[in-house]
């Protein structure tokens, strides 16, 4: 438990062994950590910060939103509905494909039932799994902080889209088995904003303390309304920068 949580704290940098060497030695340290190996629930004990990661995968695994967007828009064309990539940031990242499709069915002028668009669902799934074939969406830097943080914390991958969009990129870009457990569209009863995504994937992981990692409205909403702490990235090319500087600080939490 301790070497666990120490190695959290050292996210980012290249050594342990000096960095622990200079931790224990700062005043008060040596002693928060032994206190960390008392139970979680006795008076006066310590625990690092986190007990698992939870990760979204559209916009923070992989940068997959403009493949989306894109498969989106030629789906919907062809029934008067067009949108830009600045709406498409704001209203429908991080939500459900069917309530995408019925607020977008609703809003055009005039409406259209969100009935009549469904049925094609498939097919635009099917553009989206060719064009990630064709241009994988993974950065290098995201593939190597997942390897590096799947030795020092229990993972999940927590996502609106379905199984069948998240879990065979992940698996062709050699980082499953980084993932303990994976949450994935109506596999809960709830999609985010509501808690249950996350819920569920802690509750599977064993986790009491995670961190979600998120990147939309709706994401941060279900972490947050799961009572959970959550970092919000700013693009995907910056998560390895952003998650490692969050682990990196010392944060000591009271039971």
């Amino acid at each position: 438990m301790v070497a666990r949580g120490m190695n959290n704290l050292q996210a980012g940098t290249e050594s342990s062994v000096p960095f622990f060497s200079t931790l224990l030695k700062m005043p008060g340290i040596s002693e928060i950590v032994r206190k960390s190996s008392v139970d979680a629930h006795s008076p006066g004990s310590f625990r690092l910060s986190w007990d698992a990661l939870l990760f979204d995968f559209d916009g923070v695994l992989a940068d997959t939103e403009p493949i989306h967007f894109s498969c989106w828009s030629e789906l919907l064309a062809p029934f008067g509905i067009y949108f830009d990539w600045e709406f498409y940031q704001r209203n429908c990242v991080g939500i459900s494909d069917r309530r995408m499709v019925e607020r977008l069915a609703a809003e055009r002028n005039p409406p259209v039932a969100w009935e009549e668009i469904y049925p094609h669902y498939q097919r635009k799934q099917a553009i989206f799994r060719d064009r990630l074939l064709a241009q994988p969406p993974f950065l290098a830097e995201t593939l190597r902080l997942v390897r590096e943080l799947a030795a020092e914390y229990k993972m999940a991958v927590v996502s609106s889209s379905g199984r069948t969009e998240v879990e065979p990129p992940i698996a062709r870009a050699g980082i499953r088995d980084c993932f303990q457990v994976l949450i994935c569209g109506k596999e809960v009863a709830n999609l985010k904003p509501a808690p249950d995504p996350y819920l569920k994937a802690a509750e599977l992981l064993g986790a009491r303390r995670p961190l979600v990692i998120e990147d939309s409205d709706a994401g941060v909403a279900s972490g947050k309304a799961a009572g959970f702490e959550v970092l919000r990235v700013s693009r995907p090319d910056r998560v390895s920068e952003e998650l490692r500087a969050l682990l990196a600080r010392p944060k000591f939490v009271h039971p």
